[in-house]
């Protein structure tokens, strides 16, 4: 006994494959804060779908964070790395602290909700 065909075939699934290139010029058009942006002191507002953070950059390169995740588990001001942000996927851009959409990760990979809005708040210049 021969099993016939029912005649309906799913097409398969096409994935959109993206290279190192093209990765590499969506990441020169994403707007958001960049680590080379960044000197120590200055303070990086995150607003994403659940939570809002206070990043305060650190001259090793770390951030102290306020808020969000972090508040709500108790932890209070934490000293923490971030990663960089990443569009829902594997890939990760790594000099991006955080850009609107896309999603910050930390450096335990802790992955926050997308991103709505980023403000960049400059640490006050002293004067000499």
């Amino acid at each position: 006994m021969t099993r016939e065909s029912s005649g309906i075939h799913r097409p398969p699934k096409s994935r959109k494959a993206i290279t190192i290139d093209g990765l590499t010029e969506a990441a020169d058009l994403i707007d958001g804060v960049r680590r080379r942006d960044l000197d120590s002191g200055d303070r990086v507002i995150v607003s994403t779908k659940n939570s809002v953070y206070a990043l305060t950059a650190r001259a090793d390169g770390s951030f102290e964070v306020r808020g969000g995740w972090f508040e709500r588990e108790g932890e209070g001001p934490s000293r923490v790395e971030i990663r960089g942000c990443t569009a829902g996927g594997h890939a990760i851009f790594t000099d991006h602290i955080a850009a609107a959409g896309l999603f910050m990760e930390f450096a335990d990979g802790l992955r926050t909700t997308r991103i709505r809005s980023v403000r960049r708040i400059p640490a006050a210049k002293k004067k000499i």
